[in-house]
């Protein structure tokens, strides 16, 4: 099958620190060319990949300092797609609805995966008028404010069986690993280590709209003796992050569509101490890969039991059900259906 993956130009293919959407769409990638699929990735210049690159500009935008807007280079990678929609068998884009506009004018099978939040009121207007473009969830629970909406299908994601190390026992730590955010909490995270008395290792990147937050309501946090603050960090340095860790803490207060870091700290048998919402209760076997908790004494008391789940068995349950190549299998069989559909529609 020839596939054009579409990428947001945000970060490289794959990223080189932080992005989860652009490491999703690598990942993916690489695995279809594996499994000898014919892929050409739409990215920019700097990603790397074994597919056939179409460079949409020179480098990732937030390498980018001059970059003033961002939405220019999007639209000229648009038309690049468009021009070339013939070459195709399938094309897969990962810009949220950008496209959807010349897509319901393309003679191209097209699938959409949505990577963000869904509970924005202004998304009910796009989905309204454009309730026939297919699009894929990467957990059920993101589907829930648009009902609406064409979903063809729920592809949970997944991560090279081989990338992280497994660890069968953690370094006496507790980890925190992702954005600087409000919905994020890290503070959570703080107050948990500091109940439980463990040492927290926090590696997490501070966007430029998160900056004021991080400066009023973390920094103050981070001078406990107990928290040690790394900065932002790639796959190089994650896999002894997460797997030298006790248990990861995922304290989140929002929806999240998937939440990466959970699976990532799976395939280092590392146990997740998450607060429910979201996806969650879909990736997280509670009692086996680690436990969902409703507030911070929860989540302490969680902690010590963590520590006691068989490491072994977690990366067992990571190996089952959150590999890229489980991921590509189930899109392949997206893409067929989109295919199909698009036929009976023409």
């Amino acid at each position: 099958m020839r596939i054009a993956q579409v990428a947001p130009l945000y970060e490289s293919v794959p990223p080189v620190l932080y992005g989860g959407t652009e490491r999703i769409v690598s990942y993916l990638t690489e695995e279809l060319v594996r499994q000898g699929h014919d892929v050409w990735l739409f990215a920019s210049g700097d990603s790397r990949t074994s597919a056939h690159l179409v460079p949409m500009r020179p480098s990732s935008i937030r390498l980018d300092t001059a970059c003033q807007d961002s939405l220019a280079a999007h639209i000229v990678m648009l038309e690049n797609v468009c021009a070339q929609q013939h070459r195709f068998d399938l094309i897969h884009y990962h810009i949220d609805y950008l496209h959807f506009p010349l897509s319901r004018r393309g003679s191209t099978p097209q699938v959409t995966t949505l990577h963000g939040r869904l509970d924005l009121p202004e998304l009910q207007q796009v989905y309204n008028e454009f309730r026939e473009m297919p699009v894929v969830s990467i957990s059920d629970a993101q589907r829930a404010p648009l009902p609406q909406a064409n979903w063809l299908g729920t592809v949970h994601h997944g991560v090279p069986s081989a990338l992280y190390p497994y660890s069968p026992r953690g370094n006496g730590y507790l980890a925190f690993l992702g954005r600087i955010s409000p919905e994020k909490r890290l503070d959570r995270a703080i107050e948990i280590a500091t109940r439980c008395g463990r040492a927290l290792k926090v590696a997490a990147k501070v966007d430029r709209v998160d900056r004021e937050y991080f400066e009023a309501h973390i920094k103050p946090l981070l001078s406990s003796s107990l928290v040690e603050f790394i900065g932002e960090i790639g796959d190089a340095d994650k896999g002894r992050f997460l797997s030298g860790a006790d248990a990861l803490l995922f304290p989140i207060d929002w929806p999240e569509p998937f939440g990466l870091v959970m699976i990532e700290a799976m395939a280092c048998g590392t146990p997740v101490v998450a607060f429910r919402g979201g996806s969650v209760g879909e990736i997280i076997d509670h009692g086996v890969t680690g436990f969902i908790v409703e507030d911070i004494g929860g989540a302490v008391a969680a902690v010590d039991r963590a520590v006691t789940l068989d490491r072994a068995r977690i990366r067992a349950v990571f190996e089952k059900r959150f590999t890229a190549a489980r991921m590509a299998a189930d899109y392949v069989g997206l893409y067929e259906q989109a295919m199909v559909n698009a036929a009976a529609a023409a």
